[in-house]
């Protein structure tokens, strides 16, 4: 078959180059068996550019340093008490691994590690079937006790030993199912799928940190729609992000409205295609896509039923962007993606809310400062959420998208509007009011930035002059006379 034939041969190159060539004639030539593994095998059969270079042996972690050290950059114990060395050869960074026998008690999240003598049981305690083919080194020779080439042809996941066995030694496994299926656009076979769906529930015993890292490479795919679906068919989704399947709402005849869920998802897709169209050399935007796929979790909670079957959901935006919080907290996601993603959410409307009455330069100045430094991720995010199959409305909405963007333009080459401040600071404010700091400097600032928004620049004597108007409209004191009593007091 000429795609077995076309993949021998990117092996074939992927071994006879540096630093693949040089850590075979090392292991060679110390006695120890050396072979390729996992990804950069699967890779080649898939045509895919192979980005990790990662090997497993039978020569222990000490004796794989005493291996490498004479070509090496540069090596580290990356981990170590797992017999994984990692090391810098040729400019290349590699993983060297001790063929390993991996035993799980069942209840704890962490393996009790036991090395292998044997590179077939090494590669039965691996994931899936696809990851476990390997090519022995120099010989050439493809090592694949678990027909994982057949799987991979297939376009199949399965597991080398009993699904409920090898998810029951990793709960994380199932996420990982999850996540190939769009990474490798490959489906579950039927005894994986049914032994996920069952255990669904040991997902809780996995750490936060490691479910968080697993959603983020599956929003981080090309096209992550099977991922996603096949995460809150099999339930878990419902262990993990509940906020995802919870807008799967109900519906009837009396009360209409678009299927959220759907709508997520697609809008998920069109903002990685409008990602790639504007940051087409950028990595994937992994809070322009939580923001994507979490924008409408505020709706469950905030629909409501009007007299005429029409349903609302107002709010659930703010709603929205409260549960985003809690939810990336819950997942440990750090601080500034937690508050990046839920400020999208929170903004995600502003559009929709203006767009009928019109943008004043004021409303074009109010939502660029809103936005900040996430106005061009907002701008692509309220693009993609416009999925609506009335071709007059989709085209009045980008119209007023283009406008917005233009308007922007324009504002930002008159007003440095990326850098909107009052045209007084606050030593300005005291020194006109005769005031110290306080409270009442931040309402006087407040209240510039608001005419700085409303009207523009109107200039530092226009924008005294507005500000003692203010002050006396409060009804305090005139300034001259504050001034006073402050010096005589």
């Amino acid at each position: 078959m000429q795609q077995v034939q076309s993949a021998l041969d990117r092996l074939r190159a992927l071994a006879a180059s540096h630093p693949v060539s040089a850590l075979a004639a090392a292991f060679h030539d110390a006695g120890h068996e050396l072979a390729l593994v996992g990804g950069p095998v699967r890779d080649a059969f898939l045509d895919r550019a192979v980005t990790d270079l990662d090997f497993t042996t039978d020569a222990r972690p000490e004796r794989i340093l005493e291996i490498i050290a004479p070509i090496a950059d540069a090596h580290w114990d990356i981990g170590r008490e797992f017999g994984t060395i990692g090391a810098r050869i040729g400019g290349e960074q590699v993983e060297i691994t001790t063929y390993r026998a991996d035993q799980y008690d069942g209840v704890s999240r962490k393996p009790v590690v036991a090395f292998g003598d044997t590179i077939e049981g090494d590669l039965l305690r691996r994931d899936f079937t696809v990851n476990a083919i390997a090519l022995a080194l120099p010989e050439l020779r493809l090592v694949d006790p678990t027909g994982g080439l057949e799987d991979l042809l297939a376009g199949q996941l399965r597991t080398p030993i009993e699904p409920e066995v090898s998810f029951g030694d990793d709960p994380l496994r199932m996420l990982r199912a999850v996540r190939f299926t769009s990474q490798l656009g490959f489906h579950l076979d039927g005894a994986a799928f049914d032994a996920v769906t069952a255990m669904a529930p040991r997902i809780d015993d996995i750490s936060a940190e490691r479910i968080r890292d697993e959603l983020v490479k599956l929003i981080s795919t090309d096209t992550p729609r099977a991922g996603i679906e096949l995460f809150v068919e099999t339930g878990l989704a419902e262990r993990t992000l509940p906020e995802l399947p919870a807008l799967q709402l109900e519906r009837d005849d009396a009360h209409r409205h678009k299927d959220v869920y759907e709508h997520s998802i697609t809008v998920l897709e069109q903002a990685i295609d409008l990602e790639r169209v504007r940051r087409p050399d950028d990595s994937p935007d992994v809070v322009l896509r939580l923001a994507a796929l979490l924008h409408d979790i505020g709706k469950p909670k905030t629909r409501r039923f009007g007299p005429r079957g029409q349903v609302t959901f107002h709010g659930h935006d703010v709603v929205g962007a409260k549960l985003a919080r809690k939810r990336l907290r819950a997942l440990r996601f750090d601080n500034d993606t937690i508050a990046e993603t839920a400020r999208l959410v929170e903004l995600h409307m502003r559009l929709f809310n203006y767009e009928g009455a019109g943008w004043t330069d004021a409303a074009v100045r109010r939502f660029a400062r809103d936005a900040g430094d996430q106005l061009d991720r907002l701008v692509i995010l309220i693009r993609a959420d416009i999925t609506t199959r009335n071709q007059r409305k989709s085209d009045r909405l980008a119209f007023a998208i283009d406008d917005l963007e233009a308007r922007i333009a324009t504002l930002r080459e008159q007003e440095e509007l990326d850098a909107v401040r009052p045209e007084l600071d606050g030593d300005r404010i005291m020194a006109i009011l005769g005031i110290g700091p306080g409270r009442t400097v931040g309402e006087a600032y407040r209240f510039l930035l608001d005419l700085r928004l409303d009207e523009g620049r109107v200039g530092e004597d226009a924008a005294e002059q507005r500000l003692l108007e203010w002050w006396r409209e409060r009804g305090e004191t005139p300034v001259e006379s504050q001034r006073t009593r402050r010096a005589d007091d």
